[in-house]
Protein backbone atom coordinates (compact mmCIF):
# COMPACT_ATOMS: atom_id res chain seq x y z
CA UNK A 1 0.00 0.00 0.00
CA UNK A 2 1.25 3.47 -0.79
CA UNK A 3 0.25 6.61 1.06
CA UNK A 4 1.27 10.13 0.14
CA UNK A 5 1.74 12.69 2.90
CA UNK A 6 2.77 16.30 2.68
CA UNK A 7 5.30 17.31 5.31
CA UNK A 8 6.57 20.69 6.31
CA UNK A 9 10.22 21.08 5.33
CA UNK A 10 11.27 21.50 8.97
CA UNK A 11 9.55 18.26 9.97
CA UNK A 12 11.18 16.46 7.03
CA UNK A 13 14.60 17.67 8.19
CA UNK A 14 13.91 16.30 11.68
CA UNK A 15 12.75 13.01 10.16
CA UNK A 16 15.84 12.79 7.98
CA UNK A 17 18.18 13.49 10.89
CA UNK A 18 16.37 10.93 13.06
CA UNK A 19 16.51 8.35 10.27
CA UNK A 20 20.26 8.84 9.86
CA UNK A 21 20.74 8.45 13.61
CA UNK A 22 18.79 5.18 13.55
CA UNK A 23 20.42 3.99 10.31
CA UNK A 24 17.04 4.02 8.54
CA UNK A 25 15.85 5.56 5.32
CA UNK A 26 13.27 8.31 5.80
CA UNK A 27 10.60 5.87 4.61
CA UNK A 28 11.70 3.26 7.18
CA UNK A 29 11.71 5.91 9.92
CA UNK A 30 8.15 6.95 9.09
CA UNK A 31 7.04 3.30 9.07
CA UNK A 32 8.71 2.79 12.46
CA UNK A 33 6.94 5.82 13.92
CA UNK A 34 3.58 4.65 12.60
CA UNK A 35 4.18 1.09 13.84
CA UNK A 36 5.01 2.35 17.35
CA UNK A 37 1.97 4.59 17.34
CA UNK A 38 -0.29 1.69 16.31
CA UNK A 39 1.11 -0.51 19.09
CA UNK A 40 0.52 2.21 21.67
CA UNK A 41 -3.05 2.68 20.45
CA UNK A 42 -3.67 -1.06 20.56
CA UNK A 43 -2.56 -1.12 24.20
CA UNK A 44 -5.41 1.24 25.05
CA UNK A 45 -5.12 3.56 28.03
CA UNK A 46 -1.82 2.01 29.11
CA UNK A 47 0.00 3.57 26.18
CA UNK A 48 -0.11 6.98 27.87
CA UNK A 49 2.07 5.66 30.65
CA UNK A 50 4.74 4.63 28.16
CA UNK A 51 7.57 7.12 27.95
CA UNK A 52 8.29 8.24 24.43
CA UNK A 53 11.53 9.82 23.36
CA UNK A 54 10.27 10.29 19.84
CA UNK A 55 9.12 13.86 19.22
CA UNK A 56 7.63 12.81 15.89
CA UNK A 57 5.29 10.35 17.60
CA UNK A 58 4.16 13.27 19.77
CA UNK A 59 3.64 15.45 16.69
CA UNK A 60 1.36 12.88 15.07
CA UNK A 61 -0.37 11.90 18.32
CA UNK A 62 -4.12 12.45 18.44
CA UNK A 63 -3.96 13.33 22.14
CA UNK A 64 -2.86 16.88 21.38
CA UNK A 65 -5.44 17.49 18.67
CA UNK A 66 -8.35 17.97 21.02
CA UNK A 67 -9.97 14.62 20.36
CA UNK A 68 -12.75 13.99 22.85
CA UNK A 69 -12.22 11.05 25.17
CA UNK A 70 -14.73 8.22 25.34
CA UNK A 71 -16.83 8.03 28.49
Amino acid sequence: MNITINLDEDIFKVLKKRAEKNMFSVREQIEDILRKSAVRTKLGSNYRTMKTDDKLVDIFSRDKRGRKKKK
